[in-house]
């Protein structure tokens, strides 16, 4: 993503001591946010997003233009990815589907047809075995893919952190001897 692109809302701000601060602050580690908008693969505009979402926490959290100014790299970098989760989180609960992201980045990313065909077979087979898998697995399986760790899971389901980790690891084996079985059926015996 062009630098220009990704920083030009940081290069149109007030005059104020926090919003000068802020400013600098996302400068310095300008670098560090782009890194963090390529692992997680955001298109120019959700990394904006993200980046303005790192300012309005920077501004809550901190409010201090002295505090804004000495914020270390580990502090903005845990909260670009939490706002980047955050996004991905939120576009997802507004699907019907939870695994419409999957067919989405699988096919994006396909550069034959064959490829992107073989990916959106992929996505509704996840989608079956999903749908095949006990309801308290099931559950706990799609908030997992979803990206929400274990004990936010527990926490969600007002469940024991024991009782999530056995119907998630229970229900990951599922799925993986559901999408084996489909797997050789599709391949045919050897």
């Amino acid at each position: 993503m062009p630098p220009s692109t990704f920083l030009k809302p940081l290069q149109e701000s007030g005059s104020d001591p926090v919003s000068r601060a802020l400013d600098r602050t996302l400068l310095r580690y300008a670098s560090l946010l782009r890194r963090v908008a390529r692992e997680y693969q955001l298109p120019s505009g959700d990394a904006d997003e993200v980046l303005q979402e790192v300012r309005i926490r920077l501004w809550r959290s901190l409010s201090a233009s002295e505090k804004i100014l000495a914020v270390p790299p580990s502090y903005v970098y845990r909260v670009a990815v939490s706002a980047a989760l955050d996004l991905f989180r939120r576009r997802r609960a507004r699907r019907e589907d939870p695994v419409d992201w999957l067919d989405d980045r699988c096919s994006s990313r396909a550069a034959r047809p064959d490829q992107a065909l073989g990916a959106s077979e992929m996505a509704d087979e996840l989608s079956r075995s999903i749908a095949a898998l006990a309801k308290p697995r099931r559950v706990v399986v799609r908030l997992h893919l979803a990206g929400y760790h274990r004990t936010e899971i527990a926490r969600l389901l007002n469940w024991t952190e024991a009782k999530t980790r056995n119907l998630l690891y229970r229900g990951l084996a599922d799925l993986r001897r559901q999408l084996v079985e489909v797997g050789d059926a599709v391949e045919g015996p050897e």
